[in-house]
């Protein structure tokens, strides 16, 4: 006889809110976005993670870790470059989650303002619902395309 498991589980959510500005003009801005949400993606600690970005709507976020294995982390809900990015599923949750990430771009003169959220919510471990450690991960991602758009916009000077 089979046996069945009843259990009451609390929803959990959080909100990350990150508003920064950028040296370099907005249309390099997305592409280092890109670049180090894709292919340039890394862990804090340095190592590679083997992200692809299909840049369409509908498109794939996910880990590649080859041979047809990987982590799908969203779909690309909308893109208009070089001014959003909406990416809508479990990122690197793998439990019954529903998250949504926006990057937002204004250009400001030279400089661009990037404003960025990731919200949130379903069966989130209290050591993730904080939204301490997965905050830690966007700021290395969000440090990363600012260093690479910097670069990039003081090499084409």
């Amino acid at each position: 006889m089979a046996a069945t498991t009843v259990s009451m589980q609390t929803v959990q959510q959080f909100e990350i809110v990150k508003d920064e500005t950028i040296a370099a003009p907005i249309d390099i801005v997305f592409e280092s976005l890109l670049e180090q949400m894709g292919p340039y993606n890394e862990t804090p600690d340095g190592k590679p993670l083997m992200m692809k970005l299909e840049t369409w709507p509908g498109g794939r976020w996910f880990r590649d870790l080859g041979n047809n294995m990987g982590h799908l982390w969203g779909h690309v809900q909308a893109i208009k470059a070089p001014e959003l990015l909406e990416i809508q599923g479990p990122m690197f949750m793998s439990f019954p989650v529903a998250s949504h990430l926006q990057y937002r771009l204004t250009a400001e003169g030279g400089k661009t303002r990037l404003r960025f959220s990731h919200r949130a919510m379903g069966l989130i471990p209290p050591d993730i619902s904080d939204g301490a450690r997965v905050g830690v991960g966007w700021d290395h991602i969000i440090s990363r395309v600012r260093a690479a758009a910097e670069r990039s916009a003081k090499e084409k000077k």
